[in-house]
């Protein structure tokens, strides 16, 4: 693989993440049980990323989806929210993935990315409303988030077993992390 060819990769994944984001959020709630709660496809692309590029390349698909997205009408808010849950997310499902595809599925994976995804933009909501009480809204939205992880999960490991392009980079990023 060239660098031409996995700067590429990475520019693409992360307009995917972008459109996926912005649709997302012309999609009104379709919880009316729990306020606020999306279906998380935007993550669908970061569980991809994890899974075929380098950790430091993985975290510039986010990041580059982070900015994007609040460029393209978010918020400080907005972005504050989505970086401290995108963040949060991405580093428990790197850990997560540490502990071994023997251990846990790429399905558990996002699904953990769901529950501390939600966790973070938690947390920021109760210290911008500086009470805790917030966080009584966590059982609700970690069901939620399990559930869209799953879905997420799902369909990213049916993409990288049947698109040609991320078989070719996930067996890459493996050989490269037999090879060190």
């Amino acid at each position: 693989m060239t660098k031409s060819q996995k700067m590429i990769y990475i520019a693409l994944l992360a307009a995917q993440a972008v459109v996926l984001s912005l649709v997302e959020r012309m999609i009104p709630s379709p919880f009316a049980f729990a306020p606020g709660a999306k279906l998380g496809i935007g993550n669908l692309i970061t569980i991809i990323a994890i899974y075929t590029l380098p950790f430091k390349d993985s975290f510039t698909v986010v990041w580059m989806r982070l900015l994007m997205t609040t460029l393209l009408g978010g918020t400080l808010s907005t972005f504050l929210y989505s970086c401290v849950g995108a963040l949060l997310s991405y580093i428990g499902m790197l850990v997560i993935k540490l502990l071994g595809s023997n251990k846990v599925s790429v399905i558990g994976v996002s699904a953990t990315g769901g529950i501390l995804h939600n966790l973070g933009q938690l947390i920021v909501a109760s210290t911008i409303a500086q009470s805790w009480t917030v966080l009584l809204y966590l059982p609700i939205l970690s069901f939620m988030g399990i559930m869209a992880g799953i879905a997420n999960g799902i369909i990213a490991n049916y993409m990288m077993a049947h698109i040609n392009t991320l078989k070719f980079f996930r067996k890459n990023q493996l050989k490269n992390k037999t090879s060190h």
